[in-house]
C-alpha cells in the first residue's frame, strides 16, 4: 500500500468515533473560552479550538469542540438552536475525512 495511502487511513481511523462537533458562525465577539461555556451545558469539553487568521488577528469564525463522549456531543446536537452573543450557530458532527489531503491544516492540529 502506497504511504499516502496508509496516511490516509490512519487519519480517518484518528478522526471516526471521535466526539467533535464542528461550529461554523462563531460571531465575531466570541472567544473560545465561551464556546467551551456554552457547550459545557451538554458535557465535558475536553477541547475547544477557534482558529485566527494570522493577518487579520481575528478568528475564522468557526472551530472544533470535542467532548468526553458520543452521548455529548449528541445532547448537544439535538439542541434545534445554539447561540452565542445573541448569533445563531451552525453545529454540526464533525465528519471523518475519507482522503488525508483534505483536511485543512487547522482540522489537522485540531485532531491530533
Amino acid at each position: 500500500m502506497a504511504a499516502s495511502a496508509i496516511k490516509g487511513l490512519s487519519a480517518l481511523r484518528s478522526s471516526t468515533g471521535r466526539p467533535i462537533a464542528f461550529v461554523r458562525k462563531i460571531p465575531w465577539t466570541a472567544a473560545a473560552s465561551e464556546l467551551r461555556e456554552h457547550f459545557a451545558q451538554f458535557g465535558h469539553v475536553r477541547r475547544c479550538t477557534v482558529p485566527f487568521d494570522k493577518e487579520t488577528g481575528f478568528h475564522r469564525g468557526m472551530g472544533w469542540v470535542q467532548f468526553s463522549s458520543q452521548e455529548e456531543l449528541q445532547n448537544a446536537l439535538q439542541q434545534e438552536h445554539h447561540i452565542i452573543d445573541g448569533v445563531k450557530i451552525h453545529v454540526q458532527a464533525q465528519r471523518a475525512k475519507a482522503l488525508h489531503g483534505a483536511q485543512t491544516s487547522d482540522e489537522e492540529r485540531f485532531l491530533r
